[in-house]
């Protein structure tokens, strides 16, 4: 019974022990990155490993996503001005997020409380939610009423008076928003509910992908986040035609690119087969073939020998012996 204590003690690992451990869990994470050109990366460079979920894929491509991610930042800076004209102090908007999520996805991140907004932007489908933080909703309807702009610090839900004030400022946000599309559709938002917690709200299938702007708004002493969130079914039509007007628009300019080849090509393997065009033959023939029996072909079919890459037709040989082994020497290719 004695030495029980002194076997589980041996058990025990050294500090030594656990960062060697850790140094190794660590090597192992670096050994499994590959570059885009299918190379192992073993060494350390100032690397950026991003997570991505293949049960949320992305549905905007990394050049739609950057016309759009530019066409919101013009958006922000331009409702900046709007509020802090309206309130008559300095109000700072930053974009905190912009990206897809599921809608179910979506509401489970939304605090509770917090101060939603659902809207329409006619004549498009779809209903859009704008969540602001309650602290922040106080805090403007403070100095709508003649305050400092100070942050309230009260956790409560918003009175029908507070509401029906920082309507004016959601409206503000509504058109600066729509205004950003004017080029490609002219829309007109109109709110159709308010609601205070997210579990509530059942305006889009759970699955449907929405495009989910985050901002950080600074009123004064006061920083909350301001949320505002549309299907992507309602705007695809509106990315799509803002990308062709980019697109003819950088026409004259765009510079073609060459194609390149990379050393790590030449090792892929490509299945390589010479075929000749039998004679077509019956069913009854071919049923009754058996093991040694002969199939008669003309001559000349020697010299239309397909070759094919991958089961696809690209010339048209004539098949001899080369150094003892059958070999086929390309003659015409087939475009």
């Amino acid at each position: 019974m004695a030495d029980e204590p002194q076997d589980d003690a041996a058990e025990i690992l050294s500090q030594g022990g656990i960062d060697a451990l850790l140094a190794e869990a660590q090597d192992s994470k670096l050994a499994s990155i590959y570059s885009w050109e299918g190379n192992t990366i073993t060494e350390k460079p100032n690397l950026y490993v991003e997570a991505y979920d293949f049960r949320n894929p992305i549905f905007l491509t990394e050049y739609e996503l950057r016309h759009v991610r530019i066409s919101h930042e013009d958006f922000i800076r331009y409702l900046s001005a709007r509020i802090s004209m309206y309130l008559k102090m300095d109000v700072d908007i930053k974009m905190s997020q912009l990206t897809t999520t599921p809608y179910a996805g979506f509401v489970e991140t939304i605090p509770n409380p917090t101060y939603i907004t659902m809207f329409k932007m006619n004549p498009l489908n779809g209903i859009g939610l704008l969540a602001i933080n309650p602290r922040l909703a106080m805090t403007v309807v403070d100095r709508m009423l003649g305050g400092k702009g100070h942050s309230v610090k009260d956790e409560r839900y918003l009175t029908e008076i507070e509401m029906t004030m920082i309507d004016e400022i959601i409206l503000i946000i509504l058109n600066e928003w729509c205004t950003q599309w004017e080029d490609t559709h002219e829309m007109n938002p109109l709110i159709i509910g308010k609601e205070t917690n997210g579990r509530f709200l059942q305006t889009s299938p759970h699955d449907a992908i929405m495009l989910v702007l985050t901002m950080e708004c600074m009123l004064g002493d006061c920083s909350e986040s301001i949320q505002l969130a549309v299907p992507y079914y309602s705007i695809e039509d509106l990315i799509k035609t803002m990308e062709q007007k980019h697109k003819h628009t950088n026409q004259g300019t765009a510079v073609a690119r060459e194609p390149r080849w990379f050393d790590s090509f030449s090792k892929i393997g490509v299945e390589a087969t010479a075929e000749w065009p039998v004679t077509r033959l019956a069913v009854s023939d071919v049923m009754s073939l058996r093991p040694g029996d002969f199939i008669e072909l003309p001559s000349s079919i020697l010299e239309k020998t397909e070759v094919r890459f991958e089961g696809k037709l690209k010339y048209f040989g004539e098949i001899g012996i080369e150094d003892g082994n059958v070999a086929v020497q390309l003659k015409d290719r087939v475009d």
